[in-house]
């Protein structure tokens, strides 16, 4: 068998390349192109066959400077340059905003740092980020009460990431008060449908005899009152998301009508028998275990099965304690922007008693007792006093402290007290704080009501510090 020419394995390569997604671009040290994919046309906007022949004129930068920088960057150790080292240093990675077509365009570029073996060439690989930015930003501007460092609540929002951009259905199951809605909300903006209607129903706010039209629609004539013409929430939800909260409380005769909407995109409003057909995106919440309904009888499994295609668990905030000293510092600033003084601190005991308060309303009440401590702060301090009394009832009642001062009886799990005797008992203490923080030293000190120097101190005496502390 004869060995290829130069010639040939040159157009190999250029075929192999050219059925590739990744933009290829190879130039030389000056920037001049000298030989570019289709794929790297069609990212950078040149029209049909149109050459690309300059990097400096397709990305507006003077790329051996970016390398440079990057060069630079990384012997300083930064983690945030525009141009950076990937690993071993052979290639520098850096992104670009650019209007391509007068849309904006998000690309990242890798370039070769070292170009002997290329024979004084540059090769730059160009890949398309456009849509992980936007949905990256997307998240970042829409968490609002999702702050959190609470491994389940990350998943969460990975999960959220991977079912935005599908038509499934999504079905929310968690306590009220989790944030049930602003997780529908934030599947609508990641969607396709973003930039559509976002159509919110609560069920259990409906009476049950006016929920048909509500959903459906009416015509005049339809019952007494109907006295025109009246589109329903699906309709209104055309193109976009409808949102039916607390899904349990449909009744059963409709949700036949219900499945048969999810299922063949069609409905009559009430008095009609004209058909009308519906291009629409499903999510619905509840509070109640829809599994177990359909068990005892109270609800459709086949909606169920319609409803629950992917279903997303939003813990509530007891199962999160970690999350509370951000949701505070959060919600502060926010009632801050709304004209409350701001510098407000809170104590470590009025802390304390956030912290062991079991949130029935969860994020909802967390919220409603912030407003209500900086109401009612003292000095400038947010003390146990500030907070609302069934709060402090509730914890001072289920803990038998003296006073909401952080005193505690002996059996108390809350905090460690100077008196407690026997390292296992104060060991068991210390792990159980740790896990109800997620393993976060700071917040586990403030649940033993110990300053971090202190707990870190106790940790090392027991043993318990690993070999990398946090």
């Amino acid at each position: 068998m004869e060995t290829p020419t130069s010639d040939q394995l040159r157009l190999l390569l250029e075929a192999v390349v050219s059925f590739i997604d990744e933009g290829v671009i190879v130039a030389d040290l000056d920037g001049t192109i000298l030989y570019h994919n289709p794929a790297a046309g069609a990212l950078l906007g040149a029209a049909g066959n149109e050459p690309l022949t300059s990097l400096h004129d397709v990305l507006g930068i003077d790329h051996a400077r970016s390398i440079d920088t990057a060069i630079s960057a990384a012997a300083r150790g930064s983690s945030d340059a525009l141009a950076k080292v990937t690993d071993g240093a052979d290639f520098v990675r850096f992104q670009r905003r650019l209007s391509i077509n007068g849309e904006p365009r998000y690309l990242e570029f890798h370039s070769c740092l070292t170009c002997q073996s290329l024979g004084g060439m540059r090769l730059v690989i160009i890949r398309d980020v456009s849509e992980r930015y936007r949905l990256e930003m997307l998240i970042d501007r829409s968490r609002g009460d999702l702050v959190t460092n609470d491994r389940k609540v990350m998943a969460l929002l990975e999960r959220v990431h991977q079912v935005a951009p599908s038509n499934a259905s999504v079905l929310l199951q968690g306590e009220s008060g989790t944030g049930k809605t602003h997780i529908a909300r934030l599947i609508h903006r990641l969607s396709r449908r973003g930039d559509k209607p976002f159509i919110e129903v609560n069920c259990a706010a409906i009476p049950t005899s006016l929920i048909e039209s509500e959903l459906f629609g009416h015509v005049k004539g339809a019952f007494t009152g109907a006295t025109r013409d009246r589109p329903g929430r699906f309709q209104a939800a055309h193109g976009g998301t409808l949102f039916l909260d607390e899904i349990a409380e449909i009744p059963m005769h409709l949700q036949a009508k219900l499945l048969r909407v999810l299922q063949d995109k069609e409905f009559e409003a009430v008095g009609s028998d004209k058909t009308s057909s519906v291009d629409i995106r499903v999510i619905t919440a509840s509070n109640r275990s829809l599994r177990e309904m359909v068990d005892a009888g109270e609800f459709r499994a086949d909606l169920y099965y319609r409803l629950a295609v992917f279903t997303l668990h939003v813990p509530p905030v007891r199962e999160r304690p970690g999350d509370i000293p951000l949701l505070l510092k959060h919600f502060c600033e926010n009632l801050e922007a709304r004209g409350y003084p701001k510098g407000i601190s809170c104590s470590g005991e009025a802390l304390n008693i956030l912290m062991n308060y079991h949130w029935p309303g969860n994020v909802r009440e967390l919220e409603n007792a912030v407003e209500h401590a900086l109401i009612c702060a003292v000095g400038g301090t947010v003390m146990p006093e500030s907070l609302p009394e069934q709060i402090r009832a509730s914890v001072l009642a289920k803990n038998g402290w003296a006073s909401a001062v952080g005193q505690q009886r002996p059996d108390s799990k809350l905090v460690v007290a100077p008196t407690v005797t026997g390292d296992e008992h104060e060991r068991s203490q210390i792990r159980d704080a740790l896990a109800r923080a997620n393993g976060n030293r700071s917040v586990a000190a403030k649940l033993l009501g110990v300053d971090r120097t202190t707990l870190w101190r106790r940790m090392q005496r027991l043993h318990l510090l690993s070999p990398s502390p946090n």
